[in-house]
């Protein structure tokens, strides 16, 4: 907006459309994220309980899509923009060959569970190592980044945190440090997030 001071014209300086989420198109550079849900109705908030009584109890894989690329992709499969609960964000990881997530930083705490592959964790510049079937901590007000250890293989783990309980308690503070890479890493040119789900720990004829 241009302002007039004593004759003069004073213009306001220009607004950057940029930002350090992440590139465009990606979960974390959304500008409409809903971090906590609104509730309104009546005190009673029957409609409100009726509505949640009539949300499916089950989150079909095959309906959700991976996003991001193509070094970390996301599987959201639970938040609040759902509808169905304020307490968790729950959302699967995969990490191509070589592959690492954002390095970001947020109040809320999280828990990995490793469902496959190799990797580490750079915690407030400490490094943690995990394989799978181990629980990867990020605790609160860490500054974290997750990485894939082999260049050939992909790694997999499930993520459950408490983020919008903080966001409603004004526990806002959270920023990327470094975005989620555009490009492949070194070995996983040719990689393809795992959309489907298949049952790679029992043997094929049976017990």
């Amino acid at each position: 907006m241009n302002k007039k001071t004593d004759g003069n014209e004073e213009t306001a300086p220009a607004v950057s459309d940029k930002h350090d989420h992440g590139p465009e198109g990606y979960y974390h550079s959304q500008k409409d994220r809903i971090f906590v849900r609104p509730v309104q109705g009546e005190y009673n908030l029957t409609h409100e309980l009726d509505r949640l009584r009539s949300m499916p109890r089950v989150r079909k894989a095959s309906e959700i899509k991976f996003v991001d690329g193509p070094q970390a992709y996301s599987r959201h499969y639970v938040e609040p923009k759902d509808g169905i609960t304020q307490l968790f964000h729950i959302h699967l990881e995969e990490y191509g060959p070589g592959g690492k997530s954002q390095k970001h930083g947020h109040v809320n705490e999280a828990a990995f569970y490793i469902l496959d592959g190799e990797g580490y964790e750079i915690h407030d510049e400490q490094r943690y190592d995990w394989q799978a079937g181990d629980i990867a901590i990020v605790h609160n007000n860490c500054v974290h980044q997750h990485f894939n250890a082999s260049d050939t293989k992909p790694a997999r783990a499930l993520v459950l945190k408490t983020k919008p309980m903080f966001v409603f308690m004004n526990m806002l503070f959270q920023k990327t440090v470094e975005p989620r890479s555009t490009v492949p890493a070194p070995g996983g040119e040719k990689f393809e997030v795992r959309e489907e789900e298949h049952d790679h720990n029992h043997p094929e004829e049976g017990y």
